[in-house]
């Protein structure tokens, strides 16, 4: 079988994306597999699929918020979102993309590091700036983090996956493709699993 990474798509509004960022990184491993850490911009998709942020909708939203912090507590994932929610994850995602260009494995440790400043932590990641800070308090280069999300490359390759994902109709936050197989959502993290160790049934 394929050894091809498992990616995952994700949005650092995602409280979904950021309770499976806890997990799917194990879940990998077990089968000799790593994990390509993708994250994108769903206000872009939405604009092509006409959806709109989960606590916006009416009724879904109340009983949204009540189950992120639920799933959050089942997974054992520390779980205080910010007071503006959603916020812009422009900067944070661009971050991430600086990371995986010094080291893909950073990829990973940026990205747990910005989203626990923000839906575990409540702090603000919204902007280039909030974002340096909360790097350079998880070990980054706070300096070089900051120079490095205004890299008009690091810029494009946001702007390529969030592309690439809206062409690959990738709508939704987490988002994971196994060997070309899509999953959407932290509660088909069982399915990955299964997937992952079969190939598919």
């Amino acid at each position: 079988m394929s050894k091809t990474p498992v990616e995952f798509f994700f949005d650092f509004n995602s409280p979904y994306g950021y309770v499976a960022a806890h997990m799917i990184d194990d879940i990998a491993a077990k089968h000799g597999r790593s994990v390509d850490w993708k994250p994108f911009l769903l206000g872009a998709v939405f604009k092509v699929t006409g959806a709109v942020p989960l606590p916006h909708v009416p009724m879904k939203g109340d009983y949204a918020q009540h189950d992120f912090a639920r799933s959050a507590r089942f997974h054992g994932v520390k779980y205080n979102p910010p007071k503006d929610f959603p916020f812009s994850p422009t900067a944070a995602s661009r971050a991430v993309y600086w990371a995986k260009a010094q080291d893909p494995a950073k990829a990973r440790d940026m990205a747990l590091a910005l989203y626990t400043a923000a839906l575990g932590e409540g702090g603000d990641i919204s902007s280039p700036d909030a974002v340096a800070e909360a790097a350079g308090k998880a070990g980054f280069d706070a300096a070089a983090v900051a120079e490095g999300i205004q890299d008009p490359a690091i810029k494009e390759q946001l702007k390529i996956v969030t592309d690439d994902a809206i062409s690959r109709e990738i709508f939704g936050s987490p988002f994971f493709v196994v060997d070309g197989e899509a999953f959407w959502g932290c509660d088909r993290l069982d399915m990955v699993d299964r997937w992952l160790e079969t190939g598919g049934w």
